[in-house]
């Protein structure tokens, strides 16, 4: 079924067993220095081990001053070589191939983060850093060019088998191709073939210092997505120019940092939602062109190479979900994949449970980031374990705890798994949600986890069980303000989403989070209207800016009211009375209120239990309402420590 996905592939001299690709993405697992350690080289050899035909590591800068983050991968000099090496060969040794991505941020970087003031093309700050640039002499220009050639040296030897030009997602190649950055009235500005010069003299460079048989890839952005930016028309003359220059493959991403909601897209952007620019380009090259952008489904990823859309597939977050993805397709165990579900949290700077670790992870796989020091093991002192409650906590922990071998039965009062899964998968875009679910089930099953859907257990059952260790993972249960009512219907948003209730034709929804805005997103594609109450200053603290920006452009093209600094008082017929720093106001016209004020807690046994049960833990939202992040690693770890 995946024969296409599963062949080999070339690009230039360098064989790879299947069309898998890791692309380059910032983990926050170096060292602090720049420098590779244990903790990288275990992260990347997971993803080695799990099958991928090749890894790009994330982006490793060719020159201090331009260094895009603290703590970024470094190649400019020749001490990063024995560390870059040690990587490489443990890769190698897995079965796998590595390219460095080498890089310059050019403008997309600030004098904290350097020490110096930024160099660019011409002296455009960037909208997001709005550090002043300084413009490159041309004595700079030929000097970096020079840079990224000595840097691509180091990674040959070091023992990679190719690199890959960091040129999208406007830094400083990007920045010489764009007519967005590059202002230049020199041979490397100007028309067309002046902004390509500075690109095109790198890939010379580099095939200069390392020769034609070094793999060379070059990750251009199809559509910068920001106004006089390059566009896919342009973008695909320049690749046929990049790959007559030497480039061995193009691989196609999209925008700069004033797009950046493009660039690592939310649950609310389609799947594959590049694959049009990465099909345009393959049309125009004779070289390998590299597909990405939320493919995150064997299916479509199949697709893209047996229809020529692509030759490979870059599975960017998909690889952090599950590092072992190309191995579960090849042996048909696609139900067991820990898919991507796009909730931009541990993968986007969301940190995790223990302190400082803000390295990259997955909320669906914590496992993701941890390789060195989270490890399903054998247990050598077999419990008999039961998990109370079926949410994604609950069912982290039983899965986990059971394939070290414990004995682990599962109640849910529900007549589902999944918890607030299920609802939260409904808003349109978050379907996906509900293949985590699919995920944790497939696996409790796998490892025997005796699952009792529809059984609401108390104390007196449990106890007479007579286990081991006793997990309570009941999670938590919605708010109910006390607000006076004159009749108007009311409901929680959790009913709206889990069908319990029919939705009204024009809704109050009381609550500007996360939840709320979400509610409001599923109300309207219901056909329904909304208008939107916050008592705060803001709507949307809670969420990840690019899911921000998603939901307030559908809200904007809904026209739907958002009324900020407005608290309820009391709710009438109609609608309700509020009031605002202006004074009173009333809202009417409504035939229903949906309240997301938040959850509290919701654990029920564990005073019954305290001092009866040796081993009793309580996770997730059941010890404090938070998020799923929390949950899903507290499961892994108790797991892991039973």
């Amino acid at each position: 079924m995946f024969t296409n996905i599963l062949n080999k592939g070339k690009m230039g001299g360098l064989e790879l067993k299947n069309r898998f690709i890791m692309p380059a993405m910032g983990s926050r697992h170096g060292e602090p220095d720049g420098k590779v350690g244990k903790e990288l080289i275990e992260y990347y050899a997971a993803r080695a081990r799990g099958g991928f035909g090749l890894l790009i590591t994330e982006f490793a800068c060719i020159d201090p001053p331009g260094k895009a983050l603290p703590g970024q991968l470094m190649i400019h000099s020749d001490e990063h070589i024995p560390g870059l090496r040690n990587l490489a060969d443990r890769i190698h040794q897995e079965g796998g191939k590595i390219a460095v991505q080498i890089q310059h941020s050019g403008r997309q970087t600030h004098s904290s983060t350097t020490g110096a003031q930024p160099v660019a093309p011409s002296a455009i700050p960037c909208p997001i850093n709005r550090d002043l640039p300084k413009e490159l002499s041309i004595e700079g220009v030929h000097d970096l060019i020079q840079k990224f050639g000595d840097a691509a040296l180091r990674a040959k030897k070091a023992g990679f088998d190719g690199v890959e030009i960091h040129g999208a997602h406007g830094y400083l190649v990007a920045q010489f191709l764009s007519s967005y950055t590059n202002k230049r009235i020199d041979e490397f500005g100007g028309d067309l073939a002046g902004r390509m010069r500075f690109a095109i003299e790198v890939i010379k460079n580099i095939k200069e210092n390392c020769g034609d048989d070094f793999p060379l890839i070059f990750r251009i952005s199809g559509d910068e997505r920001v106004e006089a930016g390059s566009k896919i028309d342009e973008t695909v003359m320049i690749s046929k120019a990049l790959a007559e220059a030497g480039a061995d493959a193009i691989h196609v991403s999209t925008g700069v940092y004033a797009s950046m909601p493009w660039m690592v897209a939310p649950y609310n952007v389609q799947n594959g939602y590049l694959l049009d620019a990465a099909e345009a380009v393959k049309k125009a090259v004779n070289v390998p062109v590299i597909a990405v952008g939320r493919i995150n489904d064997p299916t479509m990823a199949e697709d893209v190479v047996a229809s020529g859309m692509a030759d490979f597939v870059s599975l960017g977050r998909g690889s952090l979900a599950d590092p072992e993805f190309p191995n579960k397709v090849a042996e048909n165990k696609i139900n067991e994949i820990s898919p991507c579900v796009a909730c931009m949290t541990r993968c986007q700077g969301v940190p995790g449970i223990m302190p400082n670790d803000y390295g990259v992870s997955c909320m669906i796989n914590p496992f993701t980031g941890h390789e060195e020091n989270m490890k399903i093991t054998a247990t050598e002192n077999l419990k008999s374990v039961i998990v109370v409650g079926g949410g994604p906590g609950g069912l982290e922990v039983a899965w986990v705890a059971a394939a070290r071998g414990h004995k682990v039965t599962l109640f849910e009062k529900g007549d589902k798994l999944g918890g607030q899964f299920i609802p939260a998968a409904v808003p349109p875009g978050k379907h996906e949600l509900a293949r985590g679910i699919r995920y944790y089930i497939e696996m409790c099953k796998k490892y025997n986890v005796d699952i009792r859907p529809g059984s609401e257990v108390g104390a007196e059952q449990i106890l007479s069980l007579g286990p081991d260790v006793v997990v309570l993972a009941t999670g938590a249960v919605p708010i109910e303000p006390e607000i006076p009512n004159e009749g108007i219907t009311v409901v929680q948003a959790l009913d709206v989403l889990s069908g319990k209730v029919r939705l009204g034709e024009n809704v109050l929804i009381v609550g500007g989070g996360l939840v709320g805005l979400e509610t409001c997103v599923h109300v309207l594609s219901q056909n329904s209207k909304a208008t939107i109450v916050e008592m705060e200053d803001s709507i949307g603290k809670d969420m990840h800016p690019s899911i921000k920006y998603f939901i307030f452009k559908s809200l904007d093209e809904k026209n739907v009211e958002i009324l900020i600094n407005t608290k309820v008082e009391r709710f009438k017929k109609d609608g309700a009375i509020c009031t605002n720093p202006s004074g009173e106001t009333e809202l009417s016209g409504f035939d229903m209120v949906i309240l997301a004020l938040g959850a509290k807690s919701y654990n029920p046994l564990k005073k019954d239990l305290v001092d009866k049960i040796e081993s009793l833990h309580v996770i997730g939202d059941a010890a404090e309402a938070r998020n799923a992040v929390a949950a899903i690693e507290e499961g892994a770890r108790l797991a892991l420590e039973l």
